[in-house]
Order: structure tokens, then sequence, then C-alpha cells
């Protein structure tokens, strides 16, 4: 890793009611570790009464998915390395195989969820493979995340 640290904004993504979906994933480059270190992530309900949200970070083995490119961004715009991992949102067609569930929340939609992984315990996406987030809802949804990374 050579310390580029990156983050991605997904921008609004609309969640169906009942239906898994994936919000954002990240692909390693090959030969190639990345670390997430933190993420963020804020629904814009108005009801109280709502069913809480399932969010899931999972590895993913078969991508296979339609999704948009959002703009990474770097922490240090000097820094003179250029962003090297694949970063997809808002699928439109789901990746076909989900590998193992990394960590799992139920989040009130009224509100979100700010969690950074401490020094040491960040989310390790080996080269060439991929980590997703997705999430299940009750009753239709929307919601943005942010995904804090280094290279």
């Amino acid at each position: 890793m050579a310390g580029l640290r990156l983050h991605v904004p997904t921008g609004e993504v609309s969640l169906a009611a009942s239906t898994a979906k994936t919000v954002f994933t990240l692909t390693a480059p090959s030969n190639h570790r990345v670390l997430i270190r933190g993420i963020e992530i804020f629904f814009k309900g108005t009801s109280s009464t709502d069913t809480p949200v399932k969010i899931e970070i999972s590895r993913i083995t078969t991508d296979g998915g339609t999704a948009s490119t959002p703009t990474v961004a770097k922490n240090d715009e000097n820094s003179g390395e250029a962003p090297l991992s694949t970063v997809k949102s808002a699928y439109t067609v789901e990746p076909s195989t989900f590998g193992a569930n990394m960590k799992t929340w139920e989040i009130q939609p009224q509100t979100g969820l700010i969690n950074w992984f401490p020094p040491g315990e960040e989310i390790v996406i080996k080269g060439g493979n991929e980590i997703g987030i997705r999430m299940t809802a009750s009753q239709a949804e929307t919601v943005s995340c942010n995904v804090y990374y280094e290279e």
C-alpha cells in the first residue's frame, strides 16, 4: 500500500421495499491490498415507525452486476498517485454471488451510521477481491454513503 487515502460518495440511492440492494462495491487492484477505514451511511426517512434497515458488508465472489461509477476523490488533492481500485454504486442488476458477511447493522432510517474502524481493525480487501455494502429495507427508503479507504 502506498498510503493513498481516498473517499467516495455514492450519491442518493433508492431502496425498494423488501428487496436487497447493493449500494456500493469496491474491487482492489490485482496484487494490491486495500483497507476500508470508515463508512458513513445516512437515510432520508421521515417516519419514526419505519422498520430498521439491514446493512451488510460482505465479500463478493462473483460480481456480474450492473451499476454506476461514482467519482473517487483523494483526501490529499496534492497526492500524485492515481487511484487503482474499481468502485461501483447503485446497482440495477445485483452481483450474482455474495461470500462471507463481515459486518451487519440494523439502523432506523431517520438516522444513520458513522463507523471508523480502529487502526489494525480495518476491513482488508486482498488484491483482486471485492467487497460490497448491501441493504434491505421493509419500506422504500433513500440512502447515501461515503466510504473512506486506503490503497
